[in-house]
């Protein structure tokens, strides 16, 4: 077996093989160049992250302490505040009402920004602090609520409340706050100082200081600390901590090279660390992250680990793909040169290089086929004589098959309606000789000659030694009732024939077809025609009501009762109809018939239908016996119009019958669809494909045939299940929507809410909440 299979390895699996070798190879050189570049990427994408976040962080610090500042001057233009500051009242004395109609209006301004939560307004003249939510008398009082870490009351007396301060901000500092809690609570905070009236810098009559806790200007660092692993501090001009997170104070002191935040110095590698510094253009203060240099590099060593999984697994994958391909193509090829150097050469051509041997014998090949293609490009005219002889004795069972053999041979077939013609050369009545066939031969190639050149749209053949087919094709759009085609230029060549080579003929016309189905019969008229144009030895073109006035036979062609028969059997109404009127017309108003003739037409007509009856193609039984004797009842003697609706009425009866047996069995199909439909609606893969396969009918069938049935798309019906179900399921209000949504068969949650809409008129959400 191994033999075998290594007896396969041919130099031409070694030249396959190379080849996806080397086209391995390429793409992996040019994965590791990118994948330097995306580490380079990954890195330099990680730095600017980083940077972007911190500035941004910044911009938004700046912001809302900017809306601080705005409060300061805010109160600097109150009114309410100025009246308090400039009042000369001692300071044991009291303005309750104007010191709480202040407090309440602080209250407004904390609700604005978290930052204002905490600050106190300070009046001098009455030695009274206004907080947002209570008045202290005396500022022990509120110190000893509170507190800032290593600073006595005196201190903070003499720091806070009686020096100017001009957008002053303290360094971060442990403040305590005891507001009758069981338990002191401390944050680290700075605190925004401003001396009112803003003008007054060696004599403030107010001063406002805001306390702003750390957490909460940290939280605006939050994401580098916690997407990175790293910290943030922000100091001030004088390196004053104003904020740290991720980091403590020995840390902080612990740093030696932190960037100055000015153009050219704002990167720098430190301990492991990657460090960013920007500098505020507002206030001077710098903004500095700290971020390891894993953290720098996960995007890296992710695309790393990826890239040498991926790079290792496709090499692998691709030299097995290479060797199956290898294989796979190579093996093909060798079966080939086995069957060449069988059938084909052998000897000095079987020793040639493989595919130059393949190459040749493939050229053989199709020099072959070249050839084979020529003889069947030679075939071709006798396969549209072929075609033109099927469409004359009715061979054609509809019109779609028409349309294909014409496609086939390249036919044209113009339009739905016109006339068959039969040409008959006159003189040569049973000669059969050598000599006379091929003189007729001539005879009719000069014939369909000429009638081509007086034509447009019309299909020749011979029919037999000295006859000549032709179908007059017309236009749906210029065609009249009755029209012939124009007769002037079949005089012509007649004259011509005549005249030049003293060939003499006569013209056979059949009656309008209007479908082409009805073309065999024309053909059949236009031979009655013929006939009884060389009967009476008439002259020029002979129509079929020109002969059938003088005639005394009954119409009733085989191929007007096939169809007739096929029509019922199809419960084709209005063609049966069509079908029957015609039979009429010929017999009854374009002929008189004798009394025998018309008894025998009748009894042809009644034998037609008796065949309906016997093989069984009535679906009601008890209907089936009353046609028959309806049929038995028929007698000639009733009149042609009586007789006439009888058939008609038959005809009716056999129609509706068998469209009532149609329609039962496309009933149950149909109920098989609802039934599959509420079995499956949960399957979101249930489309009209899979109906169609359940039920054993074309797609095509399957959606005509429920559109008909229940006058709404398959689809629809489908979406209306899905929907009865689901809103059963919100009234239970068991599940959430996303879970109905997969419950009734769709795959997402948005398609389903947008479907329910458009079936109900409101959301899931909002029909649960209106039957709640």
């Amino acid at each position: 077996m191994q033999q075998q299979i290594w007896s396969n390895f041919s130099p031409v699996f070694r030249k396959f093989l190379v080849s996806y070798l080397i086209i391995l190879i390429l793409p992996n050189i040019a994965g590791y160049a990118s994948y330097r570049a995306s580490i380079d990427v990954a890195k330099s994408s990680s730095i600017e992250n980083s940077t972007k976040t911190l500035r941004l962080s910044k911009e938004i610090l700046e912001r809302r302490l900017q809306e601080v500042e705005g409060f300061t001057k805010q109160l600097a233009i109150n009114q309410d505040l100025n009246r308090l500051i400039v009042d000369p009242r001692p300071l044991d004395a009291n303005n309750v009402v104007g010191l709480g109609r202040m407090q309440r209006s602080l209250t407004n301004y904390s609700s604005t920004n978290d930052y204002l939560a905490n600050y106190f307004v300070y009046l001098q003249n009455y030695n009274v602090m206004i907080t947002p939510n209570t008045l202290f008398y005396r500022p022990e009082h509120y110190y000893e609520l509170h507190q800032l870490e290593n600073m006595s009351f005196a201190e903070w007396n003499d720091t806070i409340l009686k020096k100017p301060h001009l957008n002053e901000i303290m360094p971060l500092r442990t403040y305590t706050r005891n507001e009758g809690s069981p338990s002191e609570k401390s944050t680290a905070a700075i605190t925004f100082l401003q001396s009112l009236p803003i003008s007054s810098f060696n004599n403030p009559q107010a001063t406002v200081a805001v306390i702003i806790d750390e957490e909460k200007m940290g939280s605006m660092f939050q994401n580098t600390v916690e997407q990175y692993g790293g910290w943030v501090m922000v100091t001030d001009l004088e390196g004053g901590t104003l904020i740290s997170q991720g980091i403590d104070d020995e840390e902080i002191a612990r740093l030696r090279s932190v960037p100055t935040g000015v153009e050219g110095d704002t990167m720098r590698f430190e301990d492991g660390q990657f460090l960013i510094s920007i500098k505020s253009e507002l206030n001077g203060w710098l903004y500095t992250a700290g971020i390891p240099e894993e953290a720098i590099m996960e995007k890296a060593n992710r695309i790393k680990r990826v890239t040498a999984i991926l790079t290792g697994s496709a090499s692998i994958a691709g030299l097995l793909i290479g060797l199956l391909l290898a294989y796979r193509h190579s093996a093909p090829i060798h079966r080939l040169l086995t069957v060449f150097r069988e059938y084909g050469s052998s000897g000095e051509e079987s020793a040639r290089n493989d595919l130059d041997f393949i190459a040749g014998n493939i050229s053989k090949l199709i020099t072959s086929s070249k050839r084979l293609e020529t003889e069947l490009q030679e075939q071709l005219p006798l396969l549209r004589d072929a075609f033109i002889k099927r469409l004359l004795v009715g061979e054609f069972s509809s019109a779609r098959e028409v349309e294909a053999v014409s496609s086939q041979t390249g036919i044209e077939v113009i339009g739905g309606q016109g006339h068959v013609g039969i040409l008959k050369i006159n003189g040569y009545g049973g000669l059969q000789s050598e000599e006379i066939v091929q003189e007729l031969s001539v005879w009719r190639l000069l014939l369909k000659q000429m009638l081509q050149e007086a034509y447009a749209n019309i299909l020749i053949t011979d029919w037999g030694t000295d006859k000549i087919a032709v179908v007059f094709m017309q236009d749906d759009e210029t065609a009249g009732d009755d029209a012939y085609p124009d007769e002037t230029p079949l005089m012509k060549l007649q004259d011509t024939a005549y005249r030049q080579y003293r060939l003499s003929f006569n013209i056979g016309m059949g009656a309008k077809y209007t479908v082409l189905s009805d073309v065999s019969r024309s053909f059949n008229e236009a031979l009655q025609a013929l006939d009884y144009a060389t009967y009476v030895g008439a002259e020029g073109v002979t129509r079929y009501e020109d002969a059938v006035r003088e005639s005394a036979m009954y119409y009733y062609p085989l191929d007007s009762e096939q169809r007739l028969l096929n029509t019922m059997k199809a419960g084709e109404y209005e063609e049966s109809q069509r079908i029957l009127a015609q039979l009429f017309t010929r017999n009854f108003e374009e002929r008189d018939l004798s009394y025998e003739m018309t008894q025998q037409f009748i009894i042809e007509l009644k034998g037609t239908f008796l065949k309906l009856t016997e093989k069984k193609i009535l679906h009601n039984e008890v209907l089936a016996e009353e046609i028959k004797n309806h049929i038995a009842q028929i007698q000639p003697t009733e009149g042609v119009l009586q007789i006439r609706r009888t058939f008609e009425g038959l005809v009716e009866d056999i129609c509706s019958d068998v469209v009532r047996k149609k329609s039962d069995m496309n009933a149950v199909t149909v109920k098989a669809v609802i039934d599959y439909i509420n079995e499956q609606y949960s399957d979101q893969d249930l489309t009209l494909y899979r109906v169609a396969e359940r039920i054993g009918r074309p797609e095509k069938f399957i959606s005509q045939l429920f559109k008909e049935h229940t006058g709404e798309n398959l689809s629809e019906y489908v979406e209306l299940v899905r929907i009865t179900k689901a809103a059963e399921l919100l009234l239970e209000n068991r599940l959430t929507i996303d879970e109905i949504a997969v419950q009734v068969g769709y795959n997402s949650a948005h398609s389903f809410r947008r479907a329910f809409k458009r079936v109900r008129g409101v959301s899931p959400s909002a029909f649960r909440q209106i039957k709640e």
